[in-house]
């Protein structure tokens, strides 16, 4: 199949041409057709698949028909790092069009994003706070918007956003074209889809599935000697472009910068950076500057690199849906990748739950002086169990058990104290 199938616009498929697609990919073979057509779409990929174009290409499509500046389409996004990709590849697309595009997100000037606005865009991808912020000065009008677009759906959820989300769908007309997008669907992303899609095409492209392209291996390891083990790694596994995943922001700071003071070109994308720093350290890494990026789960969506040779799971995700999504950012593009993940003895239960989910067994590997088998890791997991049965109970005082089993009196009711 070539994108010709689709029949896009004339000035939408030079710009296709022009930048070498040739053979789409099966979730825009799968999405495409359904968005030309005008229906609804619940899309479930895992990264690097090309979700991207799979709703911007349709939406430049259906926006050449119509009015000019006013905002059509809106497409929310949970960082500022997707955002700014999504706004580049429309940019790009459209480039043969009169359609024009503005992105809004925080960390930078309102007064410039509002003067953009006025101009006249016909497509807005914002990041939500932002959004809201425009919405709560007047500076931007949703009553004309045709298509709604949720990016990265999942995430809008880790980062606290559905509320913001529901408030933003209070503003845009209810007769209007709906597309979620998004590599898991816990229980909260699935009950927004059914509140804002009206009878979707489905298309899921194995979004809990490793790519074939990359390998997989666990390294057993105590906790405090991660670093460790991750400075001798990158010593000796012949990493060029390496991305690292942590838990928390505090860790991929410190992580990184106990990189850089052994001499390796390291950075961290966190939520605690500015904007300017953020951009600095992806466009780094996008250049080759820095070669490892050290970075959590949220900071990492939007990061659009090609050529990741491995990814390191310094820390297990929370979630199987995590794994997939995080290893797949390596083994892109007809590549090949690894993927390696520290194991502590804390992390059997999750191990256990990944490999179920991506439905394999993933390769042990030991390392000299780093040797942590399982069953050093049931040892750790049993002496666990007994300190927590052995775990000394508080001596009652007799006042404290005259109040568990006395109720206590309530004029007009009677309650018992909570056991």
């Amino acid at each position: 199949m070539s994108f010709s199938v689709f029949q896009l616009h004339p000035h939408i498929h030079t710009a296709v041409q022009k930048c070498g697609y040739t053979v789409p990919t099966p979730i825009q073979q799968q999405a495409i057709p359904p968005v030309l057509a005008g229906r609804d779409l619940l899309g479930l990929a895992q990264t690097g698949t090309g979700k991207t174009a799979a709703f911007v290409l349709p939406t430049l499509h259906r926006l050449l028909d119509g009015p000019r500046k006013s905002v059509r389409a809106l497409i929310v996004a949970p960082t500022r790092e997707l955002a700014e990709q999504i706004h580049g590849y429309i940019e790009k697309m459209a480039q043969h069009t009169t359609l024009r595009s503005a992105v809004i997100y925080g960390g930078v000037s309102k007064k410039a994003q509002a003067a953009k606005i006025r101009a006249g865009v016909e497509i807005v991808v914002a990041c939500p706070g932002r959004l809201l912020d425009h919405m709560n000065d007047r500076a931007i009008n949703l009553s004309q918007v045709e298509i709604l677009i949720l990016d990265e759906a999942d995430h809008m959820f880790d980062k606290g956003f559905l509320p913001d989300i529901r408030r933003i769908l209070k503003s845009v007309p209810s007769q209007r074209q709906s597309l979620v997008f998004s590599a898991t669907m816990p229980k909260e992303i699935r009950r927004l889809a059914e509140d804002i899609l009206r009878n979707p095409a489905t298309v899921q492209i194995n979004h809990t599935q490793a790519a074939p392209s990359i390998s997989h291996a666990l390294i057993p390891v105590e906790q405090k000697r991660k670093t460790e083990l991750l400075k001798n790694i990158l010593e000796n596994k012949g990493m060029t472009s390496t991305l690292v995943f942590t838990k928390t922001k505090y860790k991929a700071k410190n992580v990184a910068q106990q990189l850089e003071n052994f001499g390796y070109r390291a950075t961290s994308l966190q939520g605690n950076l500015s904007q300017n720093k953020r951009q600095e350290a992806l466009y780094g890494f996008k250049s080759g500057a820095f070669t490892i990026l050290v970075a959590t789960d949220i900071a990492a969506r939007g990061i659009d690199v090609s050529g990741i040779s491995h990814v390191i799971n310094y820390d297990v995700p929370d979630t199987a849906e995590a794994y997939t999504h995080r290893t797949g950012r390596t083994g892109r593009a007809a590549c090949t990748g690894e993927a390696f993940t520290f194991m502590t003895a804390a992390d059997d239960k999750m191990i256990t739950l990944i490999e179920q989910t991506i439905g394999k067994k993933i390769q042990r590997e030991t390392i000299s002086d780093f040797h942590f088998d399982n069953q050093d890791i049931e040892a750790a997991l049993a002496a666990k169990k007994v300190q927590g049965r052995s775990r000394p109970q508080k001596e009652m005082t007799a006042g404290a058990a005259q109040r568990k089993r006395t109720p206590t009196a309530t004029p007009g009711r009677r309650t018992f104290t909570k056991r």
